[in-house]
Parts: structure tokens; C-alpha cells; sequence
């Protein structure tokens, strides 16, 4: 079934040119009929160029902020199911085909994944703390359940 549905892998990003092309490739590999989109934010550095290099559609969003860019990636882009990602390589595109078997077998709208902590380097000072707030407290505002956690 997922061969016949529009897939988007939608990546806002700033400044992640040493990250992007291994996100980009990495999803395309995992997911090869989806299109990935980066946007953009301002980047100072090459995360246009790489992402553009690794086959990813790259699209400027000129407002900063995150919820800037992903209003505008969903208002740019029609597709059955989106897969928002960072553009920091800390979420496992392997795992892409399987959970969207699963939205897909569940009937499901929405589908969340944890991130993978490679290496510090990705997170900002903070930003594990902080991350660890906003599930808590997403999950207890929806009353969700966190299923068993597998092991890595």
C-alpha cells in the first residue's frame, strides 16, 4: 500500500551542513519513492548545498523559528503521510518503512519516534533536559502511554 501513497520526509534545518547529506541520503535509501524536502532557515554555512548534493528538493524559509518553517513545509507540500525529521541525523530512517507500516495496519493518524543520541555534539546545552520536559509533558495533556522501550 505505501507504494502507491505521496510520502514526504520534511526536514527543517539551520546550519547542519555536516549532518543534512547523510539525513537526506539516508531517508531516500530507507524510502525510495518519498521526496525529502529540507527548508532551510538562514543557514550561514552549506546546508543548502549539501542537502541540494545528496538529492533532497531545498526550499529557503526567510522567517526564523521552527514554527515558521514547518507551517510553511506544510502549506508547500501536498502528500498522504509526512515524516518530520531534524536535519541533525539524531532520528534512525531505518526505522521509517516499519512505522509507517504500522500507522498504516493501525489506522493510525500519527506516529511519534524517539530520537537517537549519537553524539553531544547534536544537542544544544539543554536540550535533552528539555525534550525530556515537552514529551512528559505531551504525553500526560493526551494521556499517553509510552510503550516498552526496546533495546538498542
Amino acid at each position: 500500500m505505501l507504494e502507491t501513497m505521496d510520502i514526504a520526509v520534511l526536514v527543517p534545518c539551520y546550519n547542519e551542513e555536516t549532518t543534512i547529506a547523510t539525513v537526506v541520503r539516508d531517508f531516500r535509501n530507507c524510502l525510495p519513492d518519498a521526496v525529502v524536502c529540507v527548508y532551510d532557515i538562514n543557514s550561514s554555512d552549506q546546508t543548502q548545498a549539501q542537502a541540494h548534493q545528496a538529492g533532497a528538493v531545498v526550499r529557503l524559509e526567510v522567517r526564523q523559528g521552527k514554527g515558521n518553517v514547518v507551517r510553511r513545509m506544510f502549506a508547500d507540500i501536498e502528500a498522504d503521510i509526512y515524516i518530520l525529521v531534524d536535519g541533525d541525523d539524531t532520528y534512525d530512517s531505518g526505522a521509517a518503512p516499519q512505522m509507517l507500516d504500522m500507522m498504516i495496519q493501525n489506522g493510525a493518524d500519527i506516529v511519534t519516534a524517539r530520537r537517537i543520541h549519537k553524539e553531544s555534539a547534536a544537542y544544544r546545552p539543554g536540550h535533552v533536559l528539555r525534550n525530556r520536559l515537552l514529551t512528559g509533558l505531551t504525553a500526560l495533556l493526551f494521556n499517553v502511554k509510552a510503550p516498552a522501550r526496546q533495546a538498542n
